[in-house]
């Protein structure tokens, strides 16, 4: 009840990212339900797309993850304590809160695919989604409500971990680990070709190790804004660039990930033709993969933001106008930028020499 309380009462901007967070897990659950409901017609080859459909799992869970983080209901204030609600107390806000916006956008994706199949009033669209989503078959309802819990357990228990967690490491310590991933997902995919299973190895493996490699990129961004005579502008991006490191540069890996698969996807049609493990739903399931590593990126951004408060008050008090504040976000934002397109254009490059071998 207290979840569902402080839910209530939030700003209107922290509604908007959950209700995101719901959108999103609606989104992959109806991809579950229709890689489920596509099993029970054509059973053979329907693990290596369940196994696809786990990626939109992933980037929903990971934005959802982010959200929580910006959750002003899962921090410390004073009097909290002496009511019990202590930090472990405050972590189980936090996964509930999870649970209940994914757990609406579950709901909202069996509403909807049950109404495209026909089963709760009438055939929209002149009976294409019930063609598409295979009406003619039965739904096993068991196994489309497990599906569906995996989302908001699967949410709730990395928030729950995640804001357990301790601080950390150094944005530099994980940058070789991740090019090292990087070049195992080049390996994996240079030697099982356009196979599913090995392609979405190569490409997790990739993407990780982009997730990895990261904060170390981004803290390299913050060290090249400060290169070479640094005036009081460029010292203030650069420094806030490498505390924000750690925050940013795992999802900045990820979006890097996502970016290079893009640019794969669209060098590939002269190679023999874009993969389609999802079969009509591959273009919206990487859409979905897309917006949530983006506002994942958005989301770790205001979060950082939020931290840097006492510093921006303190900086304005000192007489700093607030033109400067604003040029040193954009002179950030422009690094990250001229890094991260590079970057995924390299990867990109390297997936498909790996591919068209």
């Amino acid at each position: 009840m207290l979840a569902l309380r402080l839910a209530r009462g939030s700003r209107p901007l922290v509604q908007l990212r959950r209700l995101l967070v719901a959108a999103a897990s609606a989104g992959t659950g109806f991809l579950l339900l229709s890689v489920l409901q596509d099993a029970v017609v054509r059973p053979a080859g329907s693990f290596p797309r369940l196994l696809w459909a786990l990626v939109p799992l992933a980037a929903t869970v990971h934005f959802a993850v982010a959200v929580a983080r910006t959750d002003p209901a899962t921090r410390p204030r004073e009097g909290l304590d002496a009511a019990g609600l202590g930090p472990v107390r405050l972590v189980l806000v936090a996964a509930i809160s999870t649970a209940v916006a994914c757990t609406l956008g579950c709901a909202v994706a069996l509403a909807a695919f049950l109404h495209l199949r026909g089963d709760l009033s009438g055939l929209p669209f002149d009976g294409a989604g019930a063609r598409l989503l295979h009406a003619e078959q039965p739904l096993p309802v068991a196994a489309a409500l497990t599906l569906l819990a995996v989302i908001p357990l699967t949410a709730s228990i990395a928030t729950a971990l995640t804001l357990r967690a301790r601080p950390s490491m150094a944005p530099q310590t994980g940058l070789p680990w991740g090019i090292a991933l990087t070049a195992c997902g080049l390996a994996v995919q240079a030697y099982a070709g356009r196979s599913g299973t090995g392609t979405l190895t190569g490409w997790s493996l990739t993407a990780v190790g982009l997730a990895l490699a990261g904060p170390g990129l981004a803290y390299a961004c913050g060290a090249l804004v400060q290169a070479v005579r640094p005036g009081a502008l460029r010292l203030l991006a650069g420094r806030a660039l490498q505390e924000e490191a750690s925050r940013l540069g795992p999802p900045l890996g990820v979006l890097c990930a996502v970016g290079a698969g893009a640019l794969t996807a669209l060098a590939l049609p002269g190679g023999g033709g874009l993969l389609v493990p999802l079969g009509p739903l591959t273009g919206p399931a990487a859409a979905l993969v897309a917006g949530c590593a983006a506002a994942t990126l958005l989301t770790s951004a205001v979060e950082a933001r939020q931290i840097r408060a006492s510093a921006r008050e303190t900086l304005t008090g000192m007489g700093a106008p607030a033109k400067v504040l604003r040029t040193a976000a954009s002179l950030r934002a422009t690094a990250l930028v001229a890094v991260c397109l590079p970057l995924s254009w390299g990867v990109a490059q390297l997936t498909s020499l790996a591919l068209t071998r």
